[in-house]
This record gives C-alpha cells, sequence and structure tokens, in this order.
C-alpha cells in the first residue's frame, strides 16, 4: 500500500470518529433537552395561563371603570335634567306668586 492510500484511509477513519463524536455528544444533549422539556413547557404553559389571567383580570376591571363612568354620566344627566326642571317650577312658582301679589295690591 502507498503513503497516500494509509493517508487517505486515516483521514476517513479520523473523520468517521470525529463525526460519531460530535454525533453522540450531540445525541446526548437532544436526550437532556427531550428530558427537561416537560419541565420547561410546563412553566411557560403556567406562566401564559397566568399571564392571561392577569390580562383578563386587567380588562375586567377597565371594563367596570368604563360602565361605571357611563352610569356616572347617566346619572349626572338625570340630575341636571331634574335640576332644570325644578329650576322651570321654581320659576313658575315665582311668576304664579307675583301675579297673586299684583292682584291682591
Amino acid at each position: 500500500m502507498k503513503t497516500s492510500d494509509y493517508l487517505l484511509k486515516a483521514a476517513i477513519k479520523k473523520v468517521t470518529e470525529k463525526l460519531n463524536e460530535i454525533l453522540v455528544e450531540k445525541i446526548e444533549e437532544a436526550t437532556n433537552i427531550a428530558q427537561d422539556a416537560p419541565e420547561i413547557l410546563k412553566k411557560e404553559f403556567d406562566n401564559l395561563k397566568e399571564s392571561i389571567i392577569e390580562e383578563a383580570s386587567r380588562m375586567e376591571k377597565a371594563e367596570n371603570i368604563q360602565e361605571n363612568e357611563k352610569t356616572n354620566t347617566d346619572q349626572n344627566s338625570k340630575i341636571k335634567k331634574a335640576l332644570n326642571e325644578i329650576e322651570g317650577i321654581n320659576k313658575q312658582i315665582e311668576l304664579f306668586n307675583n301675579t297673586i301679589n299684583n292682584q291682591i295690591k
């Protein structure tokens, strides 16, 4: 066998050994990740669930605030309307009193 044949066989052998070593290492890494994956996924799901609940709560509070503001606005509107009616009645009473006082004089 020639030296070049030995070099070629040695190169193939060393490349194959290195690839096998890398492959075994990557398989071990993948196995470790696969073992941790359910726990990691559970934590991520729990965080997502908690985040969703917090957002729903925030949205509910915001809607309640808007509803309270609308209710207050409606009540203020009704109060203003009632005050205007009372003012109108007071003016009518005042006119009625003036009319009676003028008739008595």
